[in-house]
């Protein structure tokens, strides 16, 4: 068998460039028996190559143009992340024809049609499996394995450090700043999470998956977003005691001819496969026409988990196997429609609502009068005995509901002389029964 040389050229040495360095040389015979491939690191472009004196000797340099325009650099790899350098240096590549792989979600979600149009321009593709859902090959099974069905349903929790930090909250009753600065620590978490926590993060990852599930082009900004940042152990507690688990879930589902597109705590329950998905780990859950329900379960972050899904990339583009799909499929952003977006308010969910009530008579009263003007019906009521001051929480689930009559009965009750604001309310999914919890 024939055999050949790839010159990569690695843009970003952080946790995940040195996994993607240990990988290549760690298991490069065995990446050659399977791919007759040697894959040589020619160059690893970094901003102060002094930092990394003492690591593993590298090819280290702080010309990245040197480096993408060496003619044997045949794959350029980014990992520098963001939308600012990252971009121009991926802009660069694309000129030159090269292919490049990166991990980088927040760039594709912002400037991803123009992008790929780029690289289809100059005969080249973009491999990003890394950019969402750590080592799970998600991106492969859309465009690959799921080809073939229309896709109805993508649910996922696809943030590991919101997990985590969940995970620590449910299960050790640790508070949010606690859980915060453990993922940190364990490296789930940057030094500034503003991004995770935000819900930005999983935001951005479901733009890119919805696109490619839908067959639609679609942004951040079509994403309502709420994060776990305000969510409060309250909440949590309380939701344990109805059956449920809270996850910050990824959510996009057809509504007709329009896309409901969503990130937020939600409750889900206990026994759903999605509860028992614990700490960096990530699972996404997709509903085909023909296959019906896949669960693609594994680690969201870290990084060789993140570093696996890089080289499966880099090997897809040398093998050539990656071209010629970017080529060929007409699922990338820059070839299909804008996506029709549901409006949130438009959107039929059940709901929990946490009331924190004066303990007098008639209160319950005036909570139901309200939902009921807006046509919400209750589907459970749990309230606990005043222990200490005059308010006593007051949680009820509600059947489904328009979020629109949802917000508008929010405002109600907040202005209530008996009622304490602000009123919580946190969304309840319902899988479709075949999968969920029948």
């Amino acid at each position: 068998m024939n055999e050949r040389s790839v010159g990569v050229a690695l843009l970003g040495c952080g946790v995940v460039g040195m996994g993607v360095v240990s990988i290549l040389r760690h298991q490069r015979e065995l990446l050659r028996q399977r791919s007759g491939i040697v894959f040589d690191v020619r160059y690893v472009v970094v901003r102060d190559a002094g930092k990394h004196r003492g690591d593993l000797p590298l090819p280290l340099t702080t010309d990245a143009a040197k480096a993408i325009a060496d003619p044997s650099v045949d794959v350029v790899i980014e990992l520098i992340g963001g939308t600012g350098v990252a971009g121009q240096l991926v802009e660069q590549a694309l000129r030159a024809g090269k292919p490049v792989v990166t991990a980088n979600k927040s760039l594709l979600a912002s400037r991803g049609p123009e992008l790929f149009a780029l690289a289809r321009a100059n005969g080249t593709c973009i491999a990003f499996e890394a950019s969402c859902g750590g080592g799970i090959p998600i991106i492969d099974a859309l465009t690959r394995g799921l080809v073939a069905n229309r896709i109805d349903a993508l649910v996922g929790i696809v943030n590991g450090t919101c997990n985590f930090i969940l995970t620590k909250m449910t299960r050790e009753n640790a508070a949010y700043a606690a859980a915060l600065t453990e993922a940190q620590a364990a490296g789930f978490a940057e030094v500034d999470p503003t991004l995770d926590v935000s819900g930005r993060d999983a935001a951005q990852k479901l733009a890119l998956l919805a696109s490619l599930a839908f067959n639609v082009r679609l942004s951040e900004s079509d994403i309502y977003i709420e994060g776990i940042d305000k969510l409060q152990a309250a909440d949590i507690g309380f939701a344990g005691e109805l059956g449920y688990v809270i996850k910050l879930l990824a959510i996009a589902e057809r509504t007709g001819e329009r896309l409901a597109l969503r990130v937020h705590p939600t409750l889900v329950h206990k026994r759903d496969v999605l509860a028992e998905v614990g700490g960096s780990f990530n699972a996404i859950s997709v509903y085909g026409h023909a296959l019906g329900h896949a669960l693609f379960y594994g680690r969201g972050a870290g990084q060789l988990p993140t570093a696996s899904a890089v080289v499966a990339d880099l090997v897809g583009v040398a093998l050539g196997t990656t071209p010629l799909a970017f080529k060929q499929l007409r699922m990338f952003p820059d070839q299909t429609q804008k996506g029709a977006i549901l409006p949130i308010e438009q959107l039929q969910s059940r709901y929990y609502l946490r009331l924190s009530a004066k303990d007098e008579p008639g209160v319950l009263a005036q909570v139901t009068r309200i939902l009921g003007e807006q046509k919400i019906s209750l589907s459970a009521i749990l309230q606990h005995e005043l222990v200490n001051g005059q308010y006593v929480p007051v949680v009820i689930t509600t059947h489904l509901a328009r979020e629109g009559d949802m917000q508008n009965a929010l405002k109600q009750l907040n202005t209530l002389p008996t009622i304490q604001p602000p009123a919580v309310c946190l969304r309840i999914i319902d899988q479709p029964k075949e999968f969920g919890t029948a």
